[in-house]
């Protein structure tokens, strides 16, 4: 099973950027789709981005033009741009391989890392 670590989280303003990373263990990574995913306090978790084996992005419409997903198969990570933040970005973002299922994106492994705490203030 892939170990995911993620990384990059803080305290922005809003119309602040940050930058996440994910990093993957294991031999298959530049084989799987990946994706990101957030919580926010008392919401359910939805799908943030995804991006497949062959580098297609794909985004959620509320952080569409906004959010930039890319990897490296070099380094086994993931990374999601995060540019004009809203205060309704605030989460814990999450990582994970994922499956398309339509329109969106899904973590079949059901399982999750810790997580990355973004805030984002007014």
């Amino acid at each position: 099973q892939v170990q995911l670590v993620e990384s990059g989280g803080g305290l922005v303003q809003a119309g602040g950027s940050l930058r996440l990373s994910c990093a993957a263990s294991g031999s298959i990574f530049s084989f799987m789709h990946m994706g990101w995913f957030r919580q926010a306090p008392g919401k359910q978790r939805e799908w943030v981005a995804a991006i497949t084996g062959g580098s297609s992005p794909n985004y959620a419409d509320s952080v569409a033009g906004r959010f930039t997903i890319s990897r490296d198969n070099a380094k086994n990570t993931v990374y999601l741009q995060m540019n004009s933040l809203k205060p309704e970005d605030t989460a814990v973002y999450y990582c994970a391989a994922v499956r398309r299922f339509g329109s969106t994106w899904y973590n079949p492994s059901g399982s999750w890392g810790q997580g990355t705490q973004v805030t984002v203030s007014s």
